[in-house]
């Protein structure tokens, strides 16, 4: 890997970390816990500038650098957010291949992704199946964050293809 990829991928990780930790200190949109994905613009960036592989890695850096500053390394907030990270990956990686989709709807499904792999580990550690009611009001409002963060992306690759 070359000096200036990897400088600029460890940028991209920093911003994603300051971007995952000032969003904690934001009030939740109208659903606690629901939060606009800021931090998954990087990864969105990284998927379309570079490759899956960075990508992940640098999601993976980022909930474990997140979670050590935050002081919650191997609690539920940290499973939530490796297991909505994985997960929205997943959902963002699949559209992206089907190629049908703009770098928008991508981050739609990677905002679905997110929530439902926060539902589901969750229902697990908590041990409350209940908490599926709670999707359709997540998976709607993963439609808005979605495109506010599909958009951020958008305008944030032109950058990185430009410098």
């Amino acid at each position: 890997m070359s000096t200036k990829r990897l400088t600029r991928l460890s940028m991209l990780l920093a911003i994603s970390i300051v971007l995952a930790i000032v969003e904690a200190f934001l009030p939740a949109i109208p659903i606690p816990g629901v939060k606009l994905g800021l931090a998954n613009v990087i990864t969105l960036i990284i998927l379309v500038v570079y490759d899956k592989k960075d990508a992940f890695i640098v999601l993976l850096l980022r909930v474990l650098l997140v979670s050590l500053l935050r002081g919650t390394f191997l609690n539920i907030s940290f499973y939530m957010s490796l297991s909505g990270g994985i997960v929205a990956y997943t959902f963002m990686l699949i559209t992206m291949y089907v190629k049908k989709f703009s770098l928008v709807g991508v981050s739609i499904s990677g905002a679905f992704g997110h929530s439902i792999g926060q539902i589901f580990m969750a229902i697990i550690l908590l041990s409350t199946p209940a908490l599926v009611y709670y999707f359709p009001y997540i998976l709607l409002l993963s439609i808005t964050t979605g495109v506010l963060t599909g958009f951020i992306a958008i305008y944030g690759t032109k950058i990185m293809k430009s410098i």
